[in-house]
């Protein structure tokens, strides 16, 4: 569901708008009676990912070089 709105009832009751809008409705913004803006909600924003959540460890042999064969079918040589 859509409505619109235009601009200088948009200035005079922005806040209801945006309660609008946060609720799921889209706000169209008009500037002499032609559709010139949306105000939607966001998307959900995800939380931010923090460093260190996974556990287990690497092995020592993941840091040892890569055998010969293998660089060469990584390059393309084989």
């Amino acid at each position: 569901m859509s409505a619109t709105v235009n601009v200088h009832e948009a200035k005079t009751h922005f806040s209801r708008l945006l309660e609008r809008a946060h609720a799921g409705e889209e706000i169209v913004l008009a500037k002499a009676g032609e559709p010139y803006a949306r105000l939607v909600p966001l998307e959900e924003v995800r939380p931010r990912r923090r460093p260190g959540g996974l556990t287990g460890h690497l092995a020592d042999a993941f840091f040892e070089p890569l055998p010969e064969e293998e660089l060469e079918a990584w390059d393309g040589r084989s």
